[in-house]
């Protein structure tokens, strides 16, 4: 199978959808099929060439599109119009096109499949209206209008838990089904807990609680502050954005790790003894499922991706959104609770251990020849 990935975002960015991505194409060149994948050029990528990955780091094409940092937040960016993208997809003789949380560059990508006839399959996973309503104040309902004029052209929406399905539905955006996130569980594990960095982030033997994600006024990161006055506890928070002077003022006893990739984020992820995620607009939250595999035990709002991944009580703890005294009372009952944390995190670790990339790669090429079957059907 030839797949076109039309993407917002592809590594070396650093978030959900450019992660998710990278694994899917990865996983179908594993397979056997031929991916494609198109995405928004970077600050230093040169002039693209048209013709594949610039760097030669990936064994599928990765085609550029030129594009510009978004106005207060350079790490995000923004596709120009550009020929290339139609015929890259034209040239690479897809079969589908798949489109990674399209908006900008994702809906010329639905333009072109509709014109060159190419089944499409959209994976919804980025709350846009939410962060119309952060970020502006306004706009949320004509963001929503976005998403529903490019999904509703898709043959297939993948929405990425039951919260997001719900939205979708609730905007009148068709033909949605599930497809949630892999994780990898062997980098995230708990063996890769590591004494001696738990030593230098908390040299008094203080509870370590981490966040691991972007900086950003969604993810209020700030609901953290209280946890840094609680008498034992250390905060820890890993990542970058253009929240972080503010942060760093408001927790001044915190722990600012920057931004950490790979088998060093392993190896945080599971020197923590509770992870403690902020966001309430998350439509999956990736960072749960990898404190999971590591056995940390997570604290998570009871709102979007999480009220899948974590059962209350059992594999971590829900509290209502935006509640910072919740979050700093869960916190406060973990650490009085070994025994308590001992237990979410191995049946957290226990939960995760199906959800391998392999295998939710394989449920996407599922969803696939689903689309294709019905596309032939109608045909014939």
């Amino acid at each position: 199978m030839r797949v076109a990935i039309v993407t917002e975002s592809f590594p070396p960015d650093i978030n959900g959808v450019a992660h998710c991505t990278l694994q899917t194409a990865q996983h179908l060149h594993r397979r056997g099929h031929q991916p494609l994948v198109i995405a928004p050029a970077g600050p230093h990528d040169g002039p693209p060439d048209g013709g594949g990955d610039a760097d030669g780091t990936h064994p599928f094409p990765v085609v550029r599109i030129p594009s510009l940092p978004l106005p207060g937040y350079p790490q995000v960016r923004v596709a120009l119009p550009s020929r290339r993208l139609a015929a890259a997809i034209t040239s690479h003789r897809s079969d589908l096109v798949h489109l990674a949380s399209p908006f900008v560059l994702g809906a010329r990508g639905m333009t072109a499949a509709l014109r060159l006839r190419i089944p499409a399959v959209a994976v919804y996973q980025t709350d846009l209206g939410g962060y119309a309503r952060t970020y502006l104040g306004a706009g949320e309902n004509a963001a929503w209008r976005r998403i529903r004029a490019v999904h509703t052209a898709a043959d297939r929406t993948l929405a990425p838990s039951t919260a997001a399905a719900r939205d979708l539905d609730e905007h009148g955006v068709p033909r949605v089904a599930l497809w949630p996130r892999g994780v990898d569980t062997e980098r995230f594990h708990p063996a890769r807990r590591d004494p001696e960095l738990r030593r230098s982030l908390a040299p008094g033997g203080e509870l370590i609680v981490g966040y691991v994600g972007r900086l950003a006024p969604e993810k209020n990161v700030e609901l953290l502050a209280p946890l840094c006055s609680l008498p034992g506890v250390r905060v820890v928070v890993v990542g970058d954005g253009p929240s972080e002077p503010a942060l760093r003022a408001a927790m001044p006893g915190a722990h600012f790790l920057g931004r950490r990739t790979g088998t060093e984020l392993a190896r945080i992820f599971a020197s923590l003894d509770v992870f403690a995620h902020t966001g309430p607009q998350e439509t999956f939250c990736q960072t749960v499922q990898e404190a999971q595999a590591s056995g940390v035990p997570v604290v998570a709002p009871a709102a979007g991706g999480p009220l899948d991944l974590v059962d209350h009580g059992r594999t971590g703890l829900l509290v209502p959104p935006g509640d910072a005294d919740e979050v700093r009372d869960a916190v406060s009952l973990l650490a009085a609770h070994p025994r308590k944390r001992a237990a979410l995190g191995q049946a957290g670790r226990e939960a995760v251990e199906g959800r391998t990339w392999e295998a939710i790669v394989d449920q996407l090429i599922d969803h696939y020849a689903d689309v294709l079957m019905a596309r032939t059907a109608v045909a014939a």
